[in-house]
C-alpha cells in the first residue's frame, strides 16, 4: 500500500571528511540479558562515581540528581527517570557519533486517525562543550560531500556548519566522566526540528498537557513515547504556510503520542551500490563536489539490507545474517501462519541472488521466554497488527543514510486492511471464486489476501518502491492463461497495484492474487547479488539491466496516470480496454449476485450498501484505465546505447478505439449499476446523481486542458497517417453523447443522458468563458458549441421524428443556452434563438 517517504527526506545525509564519524571504536553496552538491574544499580552508587561538590556551571554529585528513588534503563544511553525528569547518561565513547533520529505520529485524538505518520528524520550527534559543562544536539546535514584532500573540501565543510538544535547544561557527571542532561524538555516543549505539529495542523505543544510516557534504552537505541498535546493551528486564509496531513476536525485541542527513535549507525559503513533509475530502489543520496562532469554530481545509493555469504565461494549460501521478521505477539492467531507465508515468499527470490534463507520469519518470544524482547528494540524487525479502523497498511524501515544500509523494519498492519481485502476480491475476482461469492468470505481465503498484502509490504522493507509498470507487462490471454499465471503471477511484481485477476473470465482457472513476479526476482537479483569487485560489479549490473530490453516483464516504472497508460494504478493487461471489457462483464456478474450475497433474513443492508459503493468504485476506476489511451504515451526507460527515444505516442487508431468505448459502455447508462432490487433497498433516490457524478468526472479529465495540448504536440509531430487529434476527440464525443439526435437513433432522451448531455454542454461553455490564451480549448470548444447549436435545431425540426414532451424541452433548452454562451449580446450572426 501505502510508499514510505525515506527518498525525500534523508537524501544526501552523507557524512564528510572531518566529521567524527562511526569508525570510532565504541564499548557498547552488553544485551540487556547480560545486564541484570543489579548491575545498574551498582553503577550508580560505586566509588568511581565524581563526587565532587557543585561546580560554578551548576554541576551536582551524582547521587543528587540520579537519586536513590530513580529508575535506570541501561543500554546505548543510560535513561533515567528521577523526579519527573528523564535524564540521558551518555558514555563519552557515545559522543560525536552520528545517530538517526526518526519521528513517528505512533496514535492521534479523533479526526485524526492515521498512526504510522512520519514527521522529519534527520542525523544527530551528540557534543561536549568541556569550558562550559554543556552537551549539545546538533544536526549532521552533510547534503554536500568533496573528496578528502580536493581544494574545495574546506569550502564544503565550511558550508555545512551542524545547526544546534538545543544546549544542556551537565547536570552531574557519572562513571568515567560520562555527562548527564536534563532531557525533559527536548521532549514536552517545541523543538522544531523534532516537531510533528505541521503534520497535525497545529499552533504549538502545550508543555502543561503534555507527558513523556515511556523512556526505554536498548544496546542499539534509544526509545521515547510522548503524550503530546497542541493547540491547533487557527483558521487562515491564503496558501502562507505548509499544508496540514490532518485539517481540523472540530477539536479545541489536538493531541497526539509522538514517538521518537534514535538508532546508533552501524560502526563499519557498508559497501553502497549506485542506484540505476532503471531499477527501482529507494535511495540516499549526496552532492559531490569532486565530480569530473563539470557539474555537481549527485550522487544515489540503494537502500538495501546487508546480506553476506556464509561460503563466499558457494554459488548460494545461507547469509551470515539472515534478514529476520518476528511476528508481533498481538497478531491474531489464526493470521499467524498466513504472515509468515508472505514474509518467506520473499525466499526464492532471494536464491536468485544467491543466497537460501535469506529472509525467515519467527514468533516474537513469549514475555516469559524472554521478558527483555521488546519490538521497539532496534535489534529486531516485527510485523505488529495494530487495532485501528485504518484500511491500510506500512511497510517503512530505517537505515543508515551514509550507505543506504537497511537497519531495522517495523510493519504496521492495520486491522480493518481486512475490510479492503474483503471488498476488492469481492468486485473483483468473486466471479471467478465460488468461494467469495457468499460473504463473509472464508479464513482460508482471507489468509491468502493478508499473506499477499505482507508480501507487498515486506517488498518496502527490502528496498523496492511501487513498479506501476508491472501490471501492464501481461496481455489478455495470458492474465486468462491457467498455465502462464500459475508460473508468473497476475503481475509482473507484487509491487505493483495490480490487485486482483479482474480480467479472467469464469472457466479460464487462472491465478487470482499476485505472487512475487519475474520483476521482483530480477530487481532482488541486482540489489542484493554480490560481486567479487568493483569492476565484476559494474560488468554484473550492466549485463542483468540488459535483460528489460527484450524482457518487458524487468521494467520499473514510476506511477504515471493520465500520460502512461502502462503505468496506472489498479489495472491490469497490456491492453486497457480489452481488460476494461472482460472486467465490466465480471462487474455484471457480481451484481446480479451482490442480494444474493451480502445478507440474510434478520440482517441489515449496511453490507449491501459497502459492496455496492465498491462496485460503483471499481467501474471508475476500469474505465478510468481506458480514459488514459487518450492523448497517452508509452515510456521506456532507455539509457543510450538501449534505444534510439524512450517516448512513443499511442497510435491514433488505439485512441481512437478507446473514446468509442467510453461513449459505449460509460456514457450510455450502465444498467447494471442501477438494478431496482438493489436500489430499492438502499435508497429512495441518488442514483442519477451518482452516475452523472462518474460520467462528469469521466469527462473532465477526457477534456483536462493538459490532455488536449499533448495532443495537439503529439499531433504535430505525426510524420505519416492521420493523428488523432484534440478535435476529433471533442467531436466524437459530441457525437456519442448526442446520438439522439441522429435521424435514425431519434426518440425519447431518458434521464440519465438528459444530464449527461446538459453536462457536456455546460463544460464546453465553461471553456468558452475561462480567460485562457495557453491552448487551443477555448477556441474548439466555441467551434464545437456552434455545431452541436446547428445539430440541435435540426433535431428540432424533423415533423417525422417523435420525442416526448421532455426531451423535446430539454434540446430546446440546450438550443437557448448555448446561443446564450455564444453570443450574450444577441450580435453575432447564425447563433440566434430559432422560434418554438
Amino acid at each position: 500500500m501505502i510508499r514510505f517517504p525515506w527518498a525525500t527526506g534523508l537524501l544526501a545525509m552523507l557524512l564528510l571528511a572531518g566529521l567524527p564519524g562511526p569508525s570510532i571504536a565504541q564499548d557498547e553496552p552488553e544485551p540487556k540479558d547480560d545486564e541484570p538491574k543489579a548491575e545498574a544499580d551498582e553503577g550508580k552508587k560505586d566509588d568511581e562515581k565524581e563526587d565532587a561538590s557543585e561546580s560554578k556551571n551548576g554541576v551536582k554529585p551524582y547521587d543528587e540528581v540520579i537519586t536513590e528513588d530513580a529508575t535506570t534503563d541501561p543500554g546505548l544511553f543510560l535513561v533515567h527517570r528521577a523526579d519527573g525528569k528523564v535524564y540521558y547518561e551518555i558514555p563519552t565513547d557515545a559522543l560525536d557519533v552520528p545517530m538517526l533520529w526518526v519521528t513517528q505520529i505512533a496514535q492521534t485524538s479523533k479526526g485524526r486517525d492515521i498512526m504510522g505518520t512520519l514527521g522529519d528524520d534527520l542525523v544527530v550527534r551528540w557534543e561536549l562543550r568541556e569550558d562550559d559543562e554543556k552537551i549539545l544536539l546538533r544536526q549532521v546535514r552533510f547534503a554536500m560531500r568533496a573528496e578528502e584532500g580536493d581544494p574545495i573540501a574546506g569550502a564544503v565543510e565550511a558550508s555545512n556548519l551542524s545547526p544546534i538544535i538545543m544546549a544542556f547544561p551537565v547536570a552531574a557527571y557519572g562513571k568515567d566522566k560520562a555527562p548527564v542532561v536534563d532531557v525533559t524538555g527536548l521532549f514536552t516543549e517545541d523543538v522544531a526540528e523534532l516537531s510533528v505539529k505541521e503534520r497535525l495542523g497545529a499552533e504549538r505543544v502545550d508543555p502543561k498537557r503534555t507527558f513523556i510516557e515511556q523512556a526505554k534504552s536498548f544496546p542499539e537505541n534509544v526509545e521515547v513515547k510522548v503524550l503530546t498535546t497542541y493547540n491547533p493551528r487557527p483558521p487562515r486564509g491564503g496558501d502562507d504556510g505548509p499544508p496540514a496531513f490532518f485539517g481540523p476536525s472540530g477539536d479545541d485541542t489536538i493531541t497526539a503520542v509522538v514517538h521518537h527513535s534514535m538508532v546508533k549507525l552501524p560502526d563499519d559503513p557498508m559497501e553502497p551500490r549506485r542506484y540505476d533509475d532503471r531499477v527501482g530502489y529507494f535511495t540516499v543520496g549526496f552532492d559531490d563536489y569532486s565530480s569530473d562532469e563539470h557539474q555537481v554530481d549527485e550522487i544515489r545509493y540503494i537502500t538495501r539490507w546487508r546480506l553476506e555469504k556464509e561460503d563466499p565461494e558457494a554459488e548460494v549460501s545461507d547469509p551470515v545474517e539472515p534478514i529476520v521478521f518476528y511476528v508481533g505477539r498481538e497478531v491474531p492467531e489464526k493470521w499467524r501462519p498466513f504472515v509468515k507465508q508472505g514474509i518467506e515468499a520473499w525466499q526464492g527470490a532471494f536464491e536468485e541472488a544467491g543466497f537460501s534463507n535469506a529472509i525467515l520469519a519467527k514468533d516474537a518470544p513469549d514475555p516469559r521466554e524472554d521478558p527483555d524482547w521488546d519490538a521497539e528494540d532496534a535489534r529486531y524487525s516485527s510485523i505488529r497488527w495494530l487495532p485501528t479502523d485504518v484500511q491500510n497498511a506500512m511497510g517503512p524501515h530505517v537505515h543508515d543514510p551514509r550507505t543506504g544500509e537497511i537497519l531495522e523494519s517495523d510493519i504496521q498492519m492495520y486491522h480493518n486492511v481486512i475490510k479492503l481485502c474483503r471488498d476488492w476480491y469481492f468486485v473483483q475476482a468473486s466471479p471467478n471464486d465460488e468461494r467469495a461469492q457468499d460473504l463473509p468470505l472464508p479464513d482460508d481465503l482471507m489468509g491468502e489476501l493478508i499473506a499477499y498484502v505482507v508480501s507487498h509490504e515486506v517488498g518496502h522493507t527490502l528496498g523496492f518502491p511501487h513498479n506501476m509498470k508491472a501490471s501492464s507487462s501481461y496481455t489478455v490471454e495470458e492474465l486468462r492463461s491457467k498455465e502462464f499465471t500459475e508460473e508468473y503471477g497476475t503481475e509482473a511484481s507484487i509491487m505493483d497495484y495490480g490487485r486482483f485477476n479482474y480480467v479472467a473470465q469464469p472457466g479460464d482457472g487462472a491465478r487470482l492474487i499476485p505472487i512475487i513476479g519475474p520483476y521482483d526476482e530480477f530487481a532482488v537479483e541486482w540489489g542484493y547479488r554480490r560481486f567479487e569487485s568493483e569492476e565484476a560489479e559494474e560488468q554484473g549490473l550492466a549485463a542483468l539491466v540488459e535483460k528489460q530490453l527484450d524482457d518487458p516483464k524487468l521494467r520499473f516504472g514510476d506511477p504515471n496516470p493520465g500520460e502512461d497508460p502502462s503505468q496506472q494504478t489498479e489495472d491490469l493487461g497490456s491492453d486497457p480496454v480489452l481488460a476494461t471489457e472482460l472486467g465490466l462483464k465480471n462487474l455484471e456478474r457480481v451484481a446480479g449476485f451482490l442480494v444474493e450475497a451480502t445478507g440474510e433474513e434478520g440482517e441489515n443492508y449496511d453490507l449491501l450498501r459497502n459492496m455496492y459503493d465498491q462496485l460503483v468504485g471499481q467501474f471508475r476506476r476500469e474505465t478510468g484505465h481506458v480514459a488514459n489511451v487518450v492523448g497517452g504515451f508509452y515510456r521506456n526507460n532507455a539509457w543510450y546505447g538501449d534505444a534510439d527515444t524512450q517516448f512513443e505516442a499511442i497510435a491514433p487508431e488505439q485512441q481512437q478505439k478507446a473514446v468509442a468505448f467510453l461513449i459505449e459502455h460509460a456514457f450510455r447508462t450502465p444498467e447494471f449499476l442501477v438494478r431496482p432490487d438493489v436500489l430499492l433497498r438502499l435508497e429512495a433516490d441518488g442514483a442519477a446523481d451518482r452516475i452523472l457524478g462518474m460520467q462528469r468526472s469521466l469527462l473532465g479529465s477526457l477534456m483536462d486542458e493538459s490532455r488536449l495540448k499533448r495532443m495537439a504536440e503529439h499531433a504535430s509531430r505525426a510524420d505519416e497517417g492521420e493523428p488523432y487529434r484534440p478535435i476529433d476527440l471533442i467531436r466524437d464525443l459530441s457525437d456519442g453523447i448526442f446520438a439522439e439526435l441522429d435521424p435514425e437513433q431519434a426518440g425519447a432522451i431518458d434521464l440519465y443522458r438528459r444530464n449527461l448531455q446538459r453536462a457536456y454542454v455546460d463544460m464546453l461553455i465553461e471553456q468558452v468563458k475561462a480567460d485562457s490564451n495557453v491552448s487551443d480549448l477555448p477556441a474548439l470548444a466555441r467551434g464545437e458549441l456552434r455545431r452541436l447549436l446547428d445539430s440541435i435545431r435540426e433535431g428540432l425540426a424533423p415533423d417525422d421524428v417523435e420525442r416526448d414532451p421532455t426531451s423535446q424541452y430539454h434540446l430546446q433548452d440546450l438550443r437557448d443556452r448555448i446561443a446564450q454562451a455564444l453570443d450574450p449580446r444577441g450580435v453575432l450572426e447564425g447563433v440566434d434563438v430559432a422560434g418554438d
